[in-house]
C-alpha cells in the first residue's frame, strides 16, 4: 500500500461582499449606493423607495455578523404608547425575519444574523425584507405617529 500525498482541499468561502453588492444593485432605485470600509467591517447605504437602508458586514468568518436596518420614524412621536403597541403587534405577525426596534431616537426595521452557513438567498432575503417592510410602513407611521 502506498501512501498518497496529502491533498490540500481548498474550502470555498462565499464572497458575502459580492452577494451584498449584487443585491443592493438590484434594489437601489436611484443609484445612490455607497460603501464605507472600516476596521469594524463594511457598511453600505442605499435608497429603496422613501427609505435609506444600511447593511453592515463585520467580517467574513462564521462568527461575524450581517445586520440590515432602516430608520422609519424619528422620536419623540405622538401617542408613543399606541405606537409601541402597534410596533409590537407588527413584530408578532408581519415582519418575518425582521423586527421593529429603537436605536437612539430612531424607530428602525432591522434584521441580524451570524454568517455561519448563510446562503446568498438568505442574504438577499434579509436585505429585501428590511427594505420592503421599511418602505411599506414609513409613510404611514410618520403620518400617524410623527412628531407634531
Amino acid at each position: 500500500m502506498t501512501n498518497s500525498p496529502d491533498v490540500d482541499v481548498e474550502t470555498t468561502v462565499p464572497d458575502h461582499m459580492e452577494v451584498i453588492e449584487t443585491v443592493i444593485a438590484s434594489l437601489d432605485q436611484d443609484e445612490s449606493a455607497m460603501v464605507s470600509h472600516t476596521d469594524g467591517g463594511h457598511v453600505w447605504k442605499f435608497c429603496y423607495g422613501s427609505v435609506e437602508v444600511f447593511v453592515q458586514l463585520t467580517g467574513n468568518t462564521d462568527t461575524d455578523t450581517l445586520t440590515v436596518w432602516s430608520p422609519v420614524l424619528t422620536l419623540p412621536a405622538t401617542e408613543e404608547t399606541k405606537l409601541m403597541h402597534h410596533l409590537l403587534e407588527m413584530n408578532c405577525g408581519e415582519t418575518l425575519e425582521a423586527c421593529f426596534g429603537i436605536s437612539g431616537d430612531q424607530v428602525l426595521v432591522l434584521a441580524s444574523r451570524i454568517l455561519e452557513d448563510i446562503s446568498p438567498a438568505e442574504i438577499s432575503r434579509l436585505i429585501t425584507i428590511v427594505a420592503t417592510i421599511a418602505d411599506d410602513n414609513d409613510d404611514a407611521l410618520k403620518a400617524e405617529f410623527g412628531a407634531a
